[in-house]
């Protein structure tokens, strides 16, 4: 077969992901691809990362100003309104679930097919647990367990008997441990989108294991919603404090024996001086993970700040030769898919100057082939938050709308990025999403309008506005992002609104725009790896 055309490929599976081909144009594909076939799926459920054309709006990259709280960031507002993707690109050949229910909390957590994958094998241990204080009730039952991961759902319900979502994974009380205490497994995500994410915790197994692990919750301080203090004139959390500590054990011996593990060795650094170290891949009847490593070397941590693990992303895909699978993952751009689940460890990275984060990511069996013998991972590059400032002197007065057209337009390019604006208003603005809605009389800023095109990521990005007095407001951004342009696969922008807090009428017409920090996306790379295979998988027997 002849090697697979990257850029090309990369086209091709992002179209038929966004629409399900009839057979003449999947012919077409095939003579184009020599061999490379994409298999739509029959799932009711497309892939649950979903096209950034949403109606809802998410904050990113809030950095701390010098005189207010909030200095710099990035809100967008996505179109829900637009019609729901075609049925995804599914793994091929995948065995057919069994048919079997599906407790009802699962089901609505994204780990109906997890469950089908597990429980004939035995990896589904219910631990029956019912907790009641003060009418505030916890359940935990059919927890998914194996070499991987623990999945479970926290149900939570009000005295009035209706659901909860007030534990957040993020508050550390709930930790797996051996007998003597020690943690053997850590907290990961679900990338899934409307997953409950907030009552469903799932830990990662470190490398070693015992046969029994201990699941123990303390859980006493709830925050049960906010509420508006007339007194104070503020909003406020509303706490409660209950006894919901809880301690059960699993026996770990099946899930480990229903595992196959390979250690690898392959190391790779960026031409800028991103390392990338792979340590092991772990397959599991729930899916396929990979562990690596990654660091900087001084040059590119010269570049970024303290936290730029938390804002680092892998941009790759999967080759599946036998099967013809091409999979992108793990890219911010429209339709590209996430691993199923994601573990961080950024412990590490303040050992001395050469700290890792520890990275690992598991892939869904629907999507990747999790028996395929010969797996390729392909990098095609990284984003990550560079500090690099580039401002431009803003004027208002020369801003203004002629009849015809704009007599005067703002300009902005920095790393291939452009923005272009053309027109400013003051608008009513909330500070923070915080908060729920207030009045707003009096707390008009000013707003730029415009346009972007960005080849980079637009997530991370923070600005900052200098008046004439060097006094710092903070900028967030607003705008809908549309289809990237598939040429120069860059976002475009045709909204953009950059909200300028606090800079009002009085404050005069000219002040500076800084952009502060950008975060970089480097394709510049080239490196791949042939994953280890198996001579067999314990499960299939």
């Amino acid at each position: 077969m002849k090697p697979i055309s990257r850029d090309e490929d990369r086209l091709w599976e992002e179209h038929l992901y966004r629409e399900e081909p009839d057979a003449d144009f999947t012919l077409k594909v095939m003579q184009k691809l020599d061999g490379v076939s994409m298999e739509s799926g029959e799932d009711q459920h497309p892939f649950e990362k979903k096209s950034m054309r949403t109606h809802w709006m998410r904050r990113t990259g809030i950095a701390a100003a010098a005189v207010v709280i909030l200095a710099g960031g990035a809100w967008y507002a996505f179109d829900h309104t637009a019609e729901p993707p075609s049925p995804s690109v599914s793994a091929v050949d995948r065995p057919p679930l069994p048919n079997m229910p599906v407790p009802e909390a699962l089901r609505y957590s994204s780990l109906a097919d997890d469950y089908k994958r597990l429980k004939p094998h035995g990896l589904v241990v219910n631990p029956n647990l019912l907790i009641e204080d003060q009418g505030y009730k916890l359940k935990i039952e059919d927890v998914l367990v194996d070499r991987s991961q623990i999945v479970m759902r926290l149900q939570q319900t009000a005295p009035d008997g209706t659901g909860m979502s007030i534990l957040y994974p993020e508050m550390g009380r709930i930790h797996v441990t051996d007998e003597t205490g020690r943690e053997v497994a850590t907290l990961a995500r679900d990338t899934r989108i409307s997953s409950g994410s907030l009552d469903k915790f799932v830990f990662q197994f470190h490398k070693d294991i015992p046969d029994q692990v201990f699941v123990r919750g303390e859980l006493g301080h709830l925050k049960v919603g906010v509420f508006y203090n007339f007194v104070t004139e503020s909003y406020e959390d509303r706490d409660v404090t209950v006894d919901w500590s809880f301690k059960f054990s699993i026996d770990m011996t099946k899930a480990k024996l229903m595992a196959v593990e390979a250690p690898m060795n392959n190391t790779y650094t960026t031409p800028e001086g991103l390392k990338l170290d792979m340590t092991q891949l772990v397959r599991t009847p729930n899916g396929t993970r990979l562990d690596m490593n990654i660091s900087l070397e001084d040059q590119l941590r010269a570049k970024v700040g303290e936290n730029w693990a938390d804002d680092m992303d892998l941009m790759y895909h999967i080759e599946i030769p036998e099967t013809n699978e091409y999979r992108i993952f793990n890219e911010n751009r429209t339709n590209a898919r996430q691993a199923k689940f994601r573990f961080r460890d950024m412990s590490r990275l303040s050992e001395n100057n050469d700290g890792q984060m520890r990275l690992s990511e598991t892939w869904d069996p629907a999507y990747v082939t999790v028996d395929a013998k010969k797996i390729r991972f392909v990098l095609d590059g990284y984003t990550i938050p560079v500090w690099e400032e580039k401002s431009v002197e803003v004027d208002l007065e020369k801003m203004r709308k002629d009849a015809e057209f704009y007599t005067y337009v703002l300009q902005f390019e920095q790393f291939g990025d452009e923005v272009l604006f053309s027109k400013y208003n003051y608008w009513p603005v909330q500070q923070s999403l915080k908060l729920p809605e207030r009045n707003f009389e009096g707390t008009s800023s000013l707003v730029l309008e415009g346009s972007g095109t960005f080849q980079n990521d637009i997530n991370g990005d923070q600005w900052v506005a200098i008046d004439h007095e060097g006094k710092e407001y903070p900028v967030e951004v607003m705008g809908t992002t549309n289809q990237p342009n598939k040429n120069n696969e860059e976002y475009i922008v045709d909204d953009l609104r950059l909200i300028i807090h606090g800079f009002k009428k009085e404050n005069g017409t000219k002040f500076t725009l800084k952009r502060t920090a950008v975060n970089r996306e480097v394709r510049d790379v080239n490196w791949e790896v042939d994953l280890p295979s198996y001579d067999s998988l314990p499960w299939l027997k």
